[in-house]
């Protein structure tokens, strides 16, 4: 240390040092400055390799730009093409639809200017045949007034009897064109219903196939022997009085061997007494006592057996929401016949064949089934209630809610009362049906024959009926007419009015054909 400092100390080594620092600042400015040139170099060439590759990505860009618009070009020149052919077809059709709308109007246009020929061709027709029928009615005009004149020469009438005369002759004129008038509007009215209504029907009668319900309903009891009389007249008849009070029907004993007969309007009540009856022949013991002991037990299982019938018979014909008072009415109808009919099995069969009609019309299918079953109802209570079965029936069920077109179908069914409603005749068509099929029902011989007497009558009645016979058990009336009074067109009002006449006083199963004949005999004698 001590030597540096001497050697800095003298003039020559501090200019010598200082050259030297000098010539290291020189040296390491050069440097310096050799760096930053060649750093400068480095970055102008980086710069203008960066600048070339901007400049080549811009020409990149730039020519993928111009593709992309020469395909955008191409794009829309291709949608505007195929727009401007859509535009053209477009056009086209509508130019063709233009043209074949401008032909219709034409061969419109040329089928109005036709049926306007035709038009002023009638109408000079009709001025024509206007001009005919007034001249036509100047001669008829004058025709009658020399008839009239005529007349009163050769008759010698006067004024008011000539008149009165005309005035028959025209009546006689009008009846016959109002008669054949009636014939034609009629026959019409029957092409266009009958294939319809004959359709229907039989479509009901097929598809609804019921076992015959015709049956006997005789209220006898057998007896093992003429003793077991004695003992159930008992002692001065107390026993045969005990039970005639008990069930409420007559008991017949006569000279019958092996039987005795119970006798009642109330089926329900000759039931009851009829099983009442039988018990009582096999216990024994008859007594009054046990009389209304057994007879109060067999009414009870009876009334439970009823009740069950009518369950049975909801169930069957799938009925809901009826009270069990009706369904004990309509149980009790199964021990009432009409005609030998039964007449719950007619209700069963009157309800599914309203049904299948009401079907086949686009009704209620369930509501027919329902008025049909219920339409006889009354027949359960009409021996104890005054009036008909079918207004008996609707005032029965409108105390229970019955809807106003089932009570309207049960009081209107045989015409009592007009109907309001589809359902009502569909049911008195079905009931018809039941009712008039072979082997439905049967009369009793007295009946049956006061029907024909009174049939025959209805028919003779007639002005201008020679005879009338009815055939076919009651189902066709012959009648013969005289030819002389009675012409074609009159024949056929006849016929009609001796069928409403039937309708209106006759009480019968089914329908009655009224035939109408009418013969003209020319008879000569060559000699």
């Amino acid at each position: 240390m001590d030597a540096v400092t001497l050697a800095l100390s003298t003039p020559t080594a501090v200019a010598t040092a200082i050259v030297a620092f000098l010539a290291g600042i020189a040296g390491t400015t050069v440097l310096v400055l050799g760096r930053a040139a060649a750093k400068k170099r480095t970055f102008q060439e980086d710069l203008q390799r960066q600048i070339d590759g901007a400049k080549k990505e811009a020409e990149n860009i730039i020519k993928s730009a111009q593709l992309d618009a020469a395909a955008e070009t191409i794009k829309k020149r291709e949608e505007f093409t195929r727009e401007a052919n859509q535009t053209r077809s477009e056009l086209r059709e509508a130019e063709s639809r233009l043209g074949k709308r401008e032909d219709l109007l034409e061969r419109q246009a040329e089928s109005l200017q036709q049926k306007e020929r035709g038009l002023e061709k009638q109408g000079a027709e009709v001025e024509r045949r206007l001009q005919s029928l007034a001249e036509k009615d100047r001669q008829v005009s004058t025709l009658m007034a020399q008839q009239k004149n005529q007349l009163l020469k050769i008759t010698a009438m006067n004024e008011e009897e000539a008149r009165n005369l005309l005035l028959k002759r025209l009546e006689d004129e009008c009846e016959h064109d109002m008669s054949a008038l009636i014939q034609r509007k009629v026959d019409e009215a029957n092409e266009a219903a009958e294939e319809k209504s004959r359709h229907i029907i039989s479509a009901a009668i097929q598809r609804y196939a019921a076992e015959q319900t015709c049956e006997a309903t005789v209220s006898t009891v057998e007896i093992p022997n003429d003793d077991m009389k004695g003992r159930i007249i008992g002692r001065e008849g107390r026993n045969i009085r005990a039970f005639e009070k008990a069930t409420g029907v007559d008991v017949i004993v006569d000279d019958t061997p092996g039987m005795i007969v119970v006798s009642g309007f109330s089926p329900v009540r000759r039931e009851v007494a009829r099983l009442s009856m039988e018990r009582l022949i096999q216990d024994g013991r008859i007594h009054p006592s046990r009389i209304e002991e057994l007879v109060a037990q067999v009414r009870k299982e009876v009334n439970h057996k009823v009740l069950q019938i009518g369950k049975d018979v909801a169930v069957e014909t799938n009925i809901r929401g009826l009270n069990n008072k009706i369904l004990s009415m309509l149980g009790a109808l199964n021990f009432r016949t009409s005609y030998g009919q039964n007449v719950l099995r007619h209700s069963v069969e009157v309800a599914f064949l309203a049904q299948v009609m009401a079907d086949e019309l686009g009704l209620d299918g369930t509501l027919a089934r329902r008025a049909g079953l219920l339409h006889d109802i009354g027949k359960a209570i009409d021996h104890e209630v005054e009036g008909s079965h079918s207004a008996i029936g609707a005032n029965y069920l409108k105390r229970f809610g019955e809807s106003p077109v089932v009570l309207n179908a049960v009081e209107g069914h045989h015409g009592d009362v007009p109907p309001d409603n589809p359902y009502t005749p569909l049911v008195a068509a079905a009931d018809a049906i039941s009712a008039s099929r072979p082997g439905a029902r049967r009369e009793t011989l007295e009946r049956y024959i006061k029907r024909l007497e009174t049939l025959e009558e209805i028919a003779n009645s007639f002005k201008g009926v020679e005879g009338a016979y009815a055939i076919q058990a009651g189902r066709e009336i012959r009648v013969i007419v005289d030819a002389k009074q009675v012409d074609d067109e009159n024949a056929m009002k006849i016929a009609r009015d001796i069928a409403n006449k039937v309708e209106n006083e006759m009480t019968y199963p089914g329908e009655i054909q009224v035939t109408l004949l009418r013969e003209v005999r020319c008879i000569e004698y060559a000699k």
